[in-house]
């Protein structure tokens, strides 16, 4: 089952999000700032939203969806990130279930497209990404913090 994440999921997805952050990339975030982040999402719809996969009633995986406008295409890309599915969880339908549901609700929106990133080495994510029909795309992403 996939359903909308609610405050009662702040903790898991903070967590989630830190081993993610720890699997992918080794890098440790503070839990203090990710937690006001996951909740500053739930409290502001217009950032996005936060699915919860379930099996057998328990949580075991989730995304979050950002919006970007594009004026070329008149309308949303739907970004999809923070994915995170518990190790047990993995290689068992999880991710497909939630991108399915992703799916199905940028449709009914009228969104023009799913977006997302990964890391290059991730080569796993990759297959299972190009195994739904997503494509790579030609950009390459640059950054700047402030």
């Amino acid at each position: 089952m996939v359903r909308h994440a609610g405050r009662g999921d702040i903790a898991a997805v903070a967590e989630w999000n830190a081993a993610m952050a720890w699997e992918t990339e080794q890098k440790r975030l503070d839990m203090q700032v990710l937690t006001r982040g996951v909740t500053a999402i739930l409290g502001e719809p217009r950032r996005g939203f936060y699915l919860i996969a379930e099996r057998e009633g328990r949580a075991v995986g989730c995304l979050m969806v950002t919006y970007e406008w594009s004026d070329w295409r008149n309308g949303d890309f739907w970004w999809i990130q923070s994915v995170y599915v518990i190790p047990e969880a993995r290689r068992g339908g999880v991710f497909r279930a939630l991108y399915e549901d992703v799916a199905r609700r940028a449709k009914e929106a009228g969104a023009v497209g799913l977006r997302l990133y990964v890391e290059t080495e991730n080569q796993r994510a990759q297959s299972t990404y190009r195994q739904l029909g997503m494509e790579q795309c030609h950009y390459f992403m640059y950054e700047q913090m402030l």
